[in-house]
């Protein structure tokens, strides 16, 4: 690696010119990567000229259409590129590496008997015409915001086994595969996952030292891909004997990758393939106990999805040279959406279907985030689910924090210091995501107090306007403790007993929490018998309201304090004008005693 630097541009009068050369000559047969950053400042006003040179690296072959479609190339590609699509060969640019290993020459042009072999692929002049031909399923997010989709126990936890990947803790199980088990309900059930070739349903788990090198290479936005297979299974009667099909540009939009200018139209192919099939390798057996009418079963060897087909879209030159302009997928769910998203047997009570609201935004929320913000995208995509069992739920720092870095991190920064500094930066930094997304924390000021919160969140009150910022400093300035100040050195030991009260849901998030309750509300409305609603106590009137709230020497403000209500809401009842609904009638006869039967 060679950094050359021109360092008389550095000293111009009327303007500052940098210009760097980065050259790597690390690849084989000397591919060359070139980056040009060139920046021009004249006077006041500034100008920003970038030109980056990505040349394919490496560069990938392509069969033309004047190949006689002999097939001696395809057994001696060591990489397995060479497809048969609609009786023509073709080369997968998505994985066809220029054979690096090979000193000579690509495998298929030393083989090739013809006058024509394979040419390197040059990138496509004009626009990709669209071409495919098959029916795919309909979009997804209509009303622009969100979406239903699965979101049973299996799902989430597979959601968590693609964002947080090494970080859970991964074992050898009996037979020397790789497996991660999770127990669930206070270990009356377990699921199990395992890695295994997404193209073939009944490949065997992949070993201990496959299974880490394919983990390896994951990163969390393939759990939006996740996410989008669980939207698409909810609109199937019977997701796991139905498929459906989903496209390449169905995907862009919903990841937000067709105003990514600076991807190319392979560079979002090879990604859109890569992050489909990592979920697709997700093996999985489950063990399951009776619930109610639910039997109990158990699962296999069984596919969190099936990959059932991969169909390329090409697309010839003028040079008769083939370029790959879209994809298509085939997905199945796996044998748990029999159990879990059963809407037939939901019916009965002998299933589950267990579904709520995926926001659009939050997937592009991941996949602009990820790379500087890999802690939040985990957190974000777990909260998703964990908000679903209600808005008020009670969250530990250390909770959280085990979910955004892994439990390993979270013990080594116990005992190294310089590790904790930087993983408090990295959660702060973080919970500031959620926060710009819309996921606010609230925090508990008994165990979170204002000295060990964020300090983004200590400068939320900083007025815009200059003056009335600088008032504020020098405010702070007089205090007796300032914003500025160092934490205290007991911080980590106070945020490991800390909590969060709850999370303020964005747009999108609230639906699924109503949801929730009023699926509660109609389950409780279910249960109550005829001879129940016939033993309901007589309504209450508002003179008898007034007579017993004198009785009891209370005020208006007293009662509307007491059942957490308004003064004028308790004035309006006394005087008729509002009725009281059944919920409250209990709440007034647990406040003021008795029933009116017996006053």
């Amino acid at each position: 690696m060679f950094l050359f630097t021109n360092k008389a541009s550095t000293k111009l009068s009327s303007s500052s010119l940098c210009l760097f050369f980065l050259v790597s000559l690390s690849k084989p047969k000397g591919v060359l990567a070139c980056s040009i950053a060139l920046s021009l400042h004249v006077g006041c006003k500034s100008r920003l000229v970038s030109l980056i040179i990505n040349p394919i690296d490496p560069m990938a072959h392509t069969i033309t259409t004047l190949c006689t479609q002999c097939g001696d190339c395809v057994p001696q590609c060591p990489k397995d590129a060479i497809k048969n699509n609609d009786g023509e060969l073709w080369i997968d640019p998505t994985l066809c590496d220029d054979c690096q290993d090979n000193d000579n020459a690509p495998q298929c042009v030393t083989i090739c008997s013809t006058n024509h072999p394979p040419t390197p692929l040059k990138a496509k002049k004009g626009r990709y015409k669209a071409t495919q031909k098959e029916i795919l399923s309909p979009n997804l997010f209509m009303n622009g915001k969100s979406n239903a989709f699965a979101s049973s126990i299996a799902v989430w936890e597979a959601c968590n086994v693609l964002a947080q990947r090494q970080s859970l803790p991964w074992k050898p199980d009996s037979q020397g595969k790789l497996c991660y088990e999770r127990q669930v309900n206070g270990g009356r059930g377990t699921i199990k996952f395992r890695l295994a070739d997404p193209l073939d349903s009944n490949a065997p788990a992949f070993d201990s030292e496959a299974a880490h090198a394919e983990l390896t290479k994951w990163d969390v936005r393939a759990a939006c891909l996740h996410l989008i297979f669980a939207a698409h299974a909810i609109a199937l009667e019977r997701p796991w004997e139905e498929e459906f099909t989903i496209s390449d540009r169905q995907l862009e939009t919903y990841l937000g990758l067709e105003k990514r200018k600076d991807l190319s139209k392979l560079a979002k192919l090879t990604l859109i393939k890569e992050l489909v099939q990592q979920p697709c390798k997700l093996q999985m057996d489950i063990s399951w106990f009776q619930q109610g009418r639910v039997p109990s079963f158990a699962l296999e060897q069984s596919r969190l999805w099936h990959l059932l087909e991969i169909r390329p879209h090409l697309q010839a030159d003028e040079t008769g040279s083939k370029h790959l302009t879209g994809l298509t997928f085939k997905i199945r769910a796996g044998a748990w959406s029999k159990y879990f998203l059963n809407r037939q047997g939901a019916r009965t009570s002998t299933a589950f279907y267990q579904y709520s609201s995926l926001p659009q935004s939050l997937l592009r929320t991941v996949f602009s985030s990820w790379q500087q913000h890999d802690g939040a995208c985990r957190m974000l995509l777990w909260l998703l689910f964990k908000t679903k069992m209600g808005n008020e739920q009670r969250l530990t720092v250390p909770t959280l924090m085990r979910i955004a870095y892994g439990e390993n991190r979270v013990l080594q920064a116990s005992l190294q210091r310089e590790e904790r500094k930087r993983l408090l930066r990295s959660f702060e930094s973080d919970l500031e995501v959620l926060q710009h997304y819309g996921l606010k924390p609230v925090f508990d000021p008994v165990t979170y107090p204002s000295d060990i919160q964020p300090l983004w969140v200590k400068l939320a009150d900083l007025p815009d306007d200059a003056e009335a910022a600088l008032e504020f400093w020098i405010n702070d300035g007089s205090n007796q403790n300032r914003l500025t100040d160092a934490a205290p050195r007991n911080k980590w030991n106070r945020l490991m007993q800390a909590r969060f009260l709850c999370f303020e849901l964005p747009t999108g998030w609230e639906a699924q929490a109503t949801q929730s309750a009023k699926k509660k509300l109609r389950k409780a409305q279910r249960k109550e018998t005829t001879q129940q609603q016939s033993d309901r106590v007589a309504a209450l009137s508002g003179q008898q309201i007034t007579a017993a709230r004198k009785n009891l020497q209370l005020s208006q403000r007293d009662l509307a304090n007491y059942i957490g209500k308004s003064q004028s809401w308790v004035r309006d009842i006394e005087s008729g004008r509002l009725q009281v609904s059944s919920k409250d009638q209990q709440l007034l006869l647990k406040v003021l005693g008795g029933t009116p039967s017996a006053r």
